[in-house]
Formats: structure tokens, C-alpha cells, sequence
């Protein structure tokens, strides 16, 4: 799949590795519908790309904001061919100690952003996409889908759920649209905000620039899955000895 010339949605796309993949996807030729919340880093992207960047201001965390944005983005960006399902937030959560009311609303807005709003974005965007001459939808994944750690029990659920959405979408594609790329990345620890402070001693993080540039190739090679740094490791392990797969990432 050849990217210039594409318009691509990239959700999350003002900082972290949604940054970077809008700052790569520019450099191979493509425009960017960047979707964030934050309102400075988005016009930051501008000033940096210009008019390669079509900023949205949209609170994934509301489902309601979601499904209006994804009604109407066609409208706006009719040329809209590749979809990269990118933001995510996790969030520490345990179960057994805290305030119930605050964890469920943290809760909420993990599965609300995690997995609501992919299902939402390609729900109302597969029309559209199985009617372009070839089309991509990228959803974002982790090694935490394939084994969980015990301090983030909802986000791990949440990129589980995705991963076998993923899964599924692909099989209703390959059969009713086969010209619709569907695709898993999964992504082993990445440095970003989201993740400073956290992960093992003794266990190196990728960049943000190494994970999208990552993506970016697999699906310029048409690949299903893409596993990115170590992660084809851990499905290996976790083919083999799970055990072993689910004991290695219980505390990391």
C-alpha cells in the first residue's frame, strides 16, 4: 500500500507516537486528520506541517462527541482513505484500594477512549472506506493484550477486546471487502507520557519515532499483524508456554 497522496485519520495524533506518525505520514506524502483534545498541541502540529494537517478537537472519552465526529468526518475529508486508531489512555487501577466512585469514573473513561471509540470510528467509517479503490483501518494494540499486568486490569481488557475486534473485522472484510486492509499493531512498552515512570528496571523502551515508523511499514507491506520490538517474542512465548508469557508480564 502506497501512503502519498492518502488522507489518513490518526486518533491521538498530537503527541506521543500519534505525533510521530502524523510527522512520518506528512514525510511520505500524506495529509493527516489529526484527532486530539488538546487544542495547543494541535495547532503546534500546524504550525510544523502546515496544511498537510487537518487538526479536530474531539473528546474520545465522550461517546457521544465520538459518534457525532465520526458521523461527519466523511462530509469534511471525502478523499479519507486510511484510518489509524492510535490515542489511549491507561490508567493504574486497583480494585481493592480506593474510592469506587472515582475508579469507576476512571474505568469509564478507559473503555470509553481504549475501545467505544474504535468500534465507533469504524463503524461509521467502513462505508465509506469499502467504497474508496483501497483502504486501511490500523488499530493500535499491546503485548498487553496478549498477557495482562496486574496493575492496569481495564486498559489490558480494553486492548484485548480490540485485538480480537480486530481479528473479526478483518475475516467480515477479507469476505465483503477484500480491498480493505484490516490491521493489528501491536506495540511492546514505548517511551511516551503515558508510560514515564512505569515498566521493569531493566527493560528498554522503544522510541516513539521507532514504534510508528514500525506501523508505517507493515502497512505499506500489507501485513495483518504487525508486532512491533519485542512483542513477536512474547506471541511466541505465549504460543508455546503461556504460563511463562503470563508470568513475565504479571508485573511489568
Amino acid at each position: 500500500m502506497e501512503i502519498a497522496g492518502r488522507t489518513v485519520l490518526v486518533t491521538g495524533g498530537a503527541r506521543g507516537v500519534g505525533r510521530e506518525l502524523t510527522r512520518q505520514l506528512v514525510d511520505l506524502g500524506a495529509t493527516v486528520v489529526a484527532v486530539g483534545r488538546d487544542q495547543a498541541r494541535l495547532d503546534a502540529l500546524v504550525a510544523e506541517h502546515g496544511a498537510r494537517v487537518r487538526p479536530h478537537v474531539v473528546d474520545l472519552a465522550d461517546p457521544v462527541a465520538t459518534a457525532e465526529f465520526a458521523d461527519r468526518l466523511v462530509e469534511w475529508h471525502p478523499e479519507l482513505s486510511v484510518v489509524i486508531n492510535n490515542a489511549g489512555i491507561q490508567s493504574l487501577t486497583d480494585f481493592l484500594d480506593g474510592d469506587p466512585v472515582a475508579t469507576r469514573a476512571t474505568v469509564r473513561a478507559e473503555i470509553a477512549v481504549n475501545l467505544d471509540a474504535v468500534v465507533t470510528l469504524c463503524g461509521a467509517l467502513l462505508p465509506h472506506l469499502r467504497g474508496q479503490e483501497s483502504a486501511a483501518i490500523v488499530n493500535v494494540t499491546t503485548g498487553l493484550a496478549l498477557a495482562p499486568k496486574a496493575t492496569a486490569p481495564v486498559y489490558c481488557a480494553t486492548k484485548s477486546a480490540v485485538r480480537t475486534f480486530t481479528r473479526a473485522l478483518g475475516y467480515q472484510c477479507r469476505t465483503g471487502a477484500p480491498h480493505v486492509r484490516v490491521v493489528d499493531a501491536v506495540f511492546p512498552l514505548v517511551d511516551t507520557d503515558m508510560t514515564r515512570g512505569r515498566g521493569k528496571a531493566g527493560i528498554k523502551k522503544i522510541s516513539a519515532a521507532e514504534a510508528a515508523a514500525a506501523v508505517l511499514a507493515g502497512v505499506r507491506r500489507d501485513r495483518a499483524v504487525v508486532h512491533v520490538g519485542a512483542t513477536s517474542l512474547l506471541a511466541g512465548i505465549m504460543r508455546v508456554a503461556p504460563g511463562l508469557g503470563y508470568r513475565i508480564m504479571r508485573d511489568s
